[in-house]
């Protein structure tokens, strides 16, 4: 779930991570409808999920939980299971309600540019918030107010204050979803809310992507699968999300 960049060099690691990837897809091929189940199921219970997009696309595994489910516990696993950046999905319509751009459009600097992604069309990325009842913003105990409050607003836009409760800049990223969703982007937080969707459960997700601290890469759905089975996590493919969820 890299939104913005950091794609591995092609001479010195993505050759070698999508093989890890094609072995990890190939393993999870039985069952795959029931993965996807059992997904939904568990972000409908309050647990998270692992979820890897795709080899040709980041090769990366996210841990995805529902926003409103983001104690400051799950926030202490995102960031030492994990590693990855902890960000803050929602959907295109809650964005729009909330005037939330994206921020390669919010910025006026040279060194802004979507061109040089090598895995989608553009970055997700929007503001960068805390609750305004946060001190500094970093610590577990804020983000996981600052999340769970993001669930809240997702749930009900139309009754939310956003600039009253949210303030920018913070700790926590958004990431906007696309308009129409997995029928025009693939990316984690396009599966991460289709699963939310599913579940039934307002359009607020949290990614972080699952880091190797060994390699400093990313970890390879293999390794990751197993994480999951240590910790009785449901790991699913995306393309099966895809296969079950795309309209």
């Amino acid at each position: 779930m890299s939104h913005s960049d950091g794609v591995s060099d092609p001479e010195t690691g993505a050759e070698s991570r999508s093989a890890d990837a094609r072995t990890g897809d190939a393993s999870n091929a039985v069952g795959a409808s029931d993965a996807v189940d059992a997904a939904v199921d568990a972000l409908a219970r309050g647990e998270p999920v692992l979820v890897h997009d795709a080899a040709d696309r980041e090769g990366e595994v996210d841990l995805i939980y529902h926003a409103a489910d983001v104690a400051s516990e799950a926030v202490a696993r995102m960031r030492t299971d994990a590693g990855g950046l902890i960000c803050t999905a929602l959907s295109h319509d809650v964005c729009e309600a909330f005037e939330l751009p994206f921020l390669a459009d919010a910025l006026d600097h040279p060194a802004v540019t979507d061109e040089d992604l090598a895995y989608d069309e553009r970055a997700s990325f929007s503001l960068t918030v805390n609750h305004r009842d946060t001190y500094t913003g970093i610590t577990d105990d804020d983000r996981s107010l600052t999340i769970t409050a993001l669930a809240e607003a997702a749930a009900n836009p139309d009754d939310t204050d956003f600039p009253g409760t949210f303030r920018a800049p913070g700790h926590v990223h958004l990431l906007r979803g696309a308009p129409d969703g997995l029928a025009d982007r693939e990316g984690h937080t396009e599966l991460g809310l289709a699963l939310a969707a599913a579940a039934e459960r307002p359009p607020a997700v949290v990614v972080c992507e699952m880091l190797d601290a060994e390699t400093g890469g990313a970890r390879t759905p293999a390794d990751a699968r197993d994480y999951a089975e240590e910790h009785g996590f449901v790991y699913v493919e995306g393309r099966d999300v895809l296969d079950a969820l795309r309209r």
